[in-house]
């Protein structure tokens, strides 16, 4: 089974027992996360798709490191100017291991109009 999350303004894919690198998160080595935007969760044609989240659905994981990345220098020059300009930048990242996917939503698949309406008209009685 996998999911997709959303975290970081980003989307990750992720089974269990993945090891990904993603935007700094809050925590220390060995803490608990647990996100709940799922974007996707499931498998081949039993995927669920949420609307923009699936209901229920939660991938918990284990923060394994806080770091930086690689420096990425931006290096500006104007030719024949004597004018040049380096800056330098490394982005803050936690790295993660998934331990468990839950779809405690079941198969939240999106209601067409008509049964939203017949679910309305049944809440009023």
């Amino acid at each position: 089974m996998f999911a997709v999350i959303k975290t970081g303004g980003k989307q990750y894919r992720v089974a269990a027992n993945d090891v990904i690198t993603i935007e700094k998160l809050e925590g220390v080595q060995g803490d608990k996360i647990e996100f709940t935007e799922i974007l996707m969760v499931g498998v081949g044609a039993d995927a669920t798709i949420g609307a923009p989240f699936v209901e229920g659905a939660v991938v918990s994981a284990e923060v394994v490191d806080q770091g930086r990345a690689k420096k990425v220098i931006a290096f500006k020059k104007r030719r024949r100017q004597n004018s040049k300009r380096s800056r330098g930048h490394r982005q803050h990242q936690t790295i993660v291991r998934i331990l468990d996917i839950a779809a405690a939503g079941g198969k939240a698949k999106k209601a067409s109009k008509k049964t939203e309406a017949a679910a309305e008209a049944e809440a009023a009685n």
